[in-house]
């Protein structure tokens, strides 16, 4: 649910909080009225205060009227502006309102009162008024002063693309990690938004507790920080439990392949495709929060294992990357990564550098990588010339299934081409090893000798290691075994 600390410019607003968590600090379940019967709001806009259930916008009565307003800064131009308008529309719709009017405004640097400055908010003042709209939402994150000026001067809901974002992973997280992850970055986002008059709480006489008492935002503040901390110790023994598994993963012989990417490029269509899981799939952004993991095994035999993450976006809230970084973390530890770009996207290669920029916070941006142009039925012609401008990528479609064996070749070459070859001589009593590292790894070589079997393999440290017996010493990565038929 983003936070909209006032809703219609009420100064009255100092109970907006409590009205969230019961005595002990705990979030109430309750929805939340639709604001009609509030007499301290002047306006029906009700988005994400008022408007569903206390995890987003589920269940709202109404869809709200929306006002975009977006900034062209230096070196930007006006189709950038437009094309993250665009993007921004299509984050509302998925939040559950309608967007009808957009404002559009060249600027230097922000307003630090209001951010686009006293004319354009006037102007925003008309627009909002001509279309009876509900909220104003703005392209760039507003500060705590900003949101609560503007909404005094336009006397309805102002919110940004971070409290957008939020409210839509409130709507689609289904984990309890990541419902917690949720909850904790709208919490660090309402924090420093607190406000209210300084109501006082009531308290009994003696030594020390004379005066005015606790103020009512100083108690909003203090249950908030207890509720964060409480989410902290849960997702930090969640992490805990991620690393340790992370660790069993790494004994495993199967590398681990993650798939990253752009929302709404199709990741969870293309884990479907590849290994049959039953995952949401929609045309609609951030229909994916909860990562996935499936066991898939690629034509040479190898078995990996196959995770489906959260999408990315431009200007991703920095609350979002920090609550799910023990969830981005598998893109991080990944032998792998497959980035998924949509081909018939309006620009591609600006999805794929706000991936990078993602990945580059999460310390991800080492792994290596594979780029998959996905979509390529809806536009052949660009994903071929993407292809051509990316040596090594991929073109294909989730839906379809064309360039799906081109996809897990590529995959395979990729992941042998990370492991170290090994030369081991097995005596023909150990067939069971023997068949172990048919298994475990890409026997590329095989010469019969009279007391057992010679090859060479690709292997894990994992499969390495318990085959360490059969090992040639100082036969790793460099050795070649004299092949009279050459290897392949």
């Amino acid at each position: 649910m983003p936070v909209s600390p006032t809703n219609g410019g009420s100064d009255n607003d100092e109970g907006w909080i409590t009205d969230l968590f019961d005595d002990d600090g705990l979030p109430l379940d309750d929805e939340f009225d639709d604001g009609a019967d509030h007499d301290d709001e002047s306006h029906r806009g009700a988005f994400g205060e008022f408007g569903g259930a206390s995890r987003g916008l589920l269940d709202r009565t109404f869809r709200e009227r929306i006002v975009l307003v977006g900034v062209t800064r230096g070196g930007q131009t006006r189709e950038d502006t437009e094309a993250s308008l665009d993007e921004l529309e299509q984050l509302v719709d998925t939040a559950g309102a309608d967007v009808l009017d957009r404002v559009v405004q060249r600027l230097d640097r922000p307003d630090p009162a209001t951010f686009v400055g006293k004319g354009k908010v006037n102007e925003i003042a008309e627009a909002s008024l001509a279309i009876d709209s509900d909220t104003v939402v703005f392209d760039d994150e507003l500060t705590p002063a900003q949101q609560y000026n503007l909404e005094r001067i336009l006397e309805r809901t102002a919110l940004d693309r971070t409290a957008v974002i939020l409210d839509i992973f409130a709507q689609h997280a289904t984990s309890a990690e990541g419902k917690a992850q949720v909850e904790l970055a709208q919490l660090r986002y309402r924090l420093p938004r607190l406000r209210g008059k300084k109501n006082f709480s009531q308290q009994a006489g003696g030594i020390g507790t004379r005066g005015p008492g606790e103020t009512q935002l100083e108690v909003d503040r203090r249950r908030l920080l207890r509720r964060m901390h409480k989410l902290e110790r849960d997702l930090a023994r969640i992490t805990e439990r991620r690393s340790n598994q992370r660790k069993a993963r790494h004994r495993s012989p199967f590398k681990t392949v993650t798939i990253v990417g752009y929302t709404n490029a199709g990741k969870s269509s293309l884990l479907r495709r590849l290994t049959g899981a039953e995952v949401t799939v929609e045309d609609r952004l951030f229909a994916t929060v909860d990562p996935t993991t499936r066991r898939l095994q690629l034509p040479g035999g190898e078995q990996i294992l196959l995770t489906d993450t959260v999408g990315f976006v431009r200007k991703l809230p920095h609350q979002l990357v920090e609550a799910f970084r023990s969830t981005l973390e598998v893109a991080a530890s990944a032998d792998l990564l497959v980035h998924v770009v949509d081909a018939s996207g309006p620009d591609p290669d600006a999805h794929i550098q706000a991936v990078a920029e993602v990945l580059n916070e999460i310390d991800a941006e080492e792994v290596p990588q594979l780029l998959v142009f996905n979509k390529a039925d809806q536009a052949p012609d660009t994903a071929a010339r993407l292809v051509a401008a990316n040596p090594g990528s991929v073109a294909v479609s989730a839906v379809t299934g064309h360039g799906i064996d081109d996809l897990l070749n590529a995959v395979g070459d990729r992941l042998r081409a990370l492991s170290t070859v090994y030369e081991l001589f097995i005596p023909w009593s150990r067939g069971d090893a023997l068949a172990a590292a048919h298994r475990e790894g890409e026997v590329v070589v095989e010469i019969t000798e009279e007391g057992g079997m010679r090859l060479r393999a690709r292997l894990e440290p994992a499969s390495a290691s318990r085959l360490s017996d059969f090992v040639v010493p100082g036969s790793s990565s460099e050795t070649n075994l004299r092949n009279p038929e050459g290897s392949r």
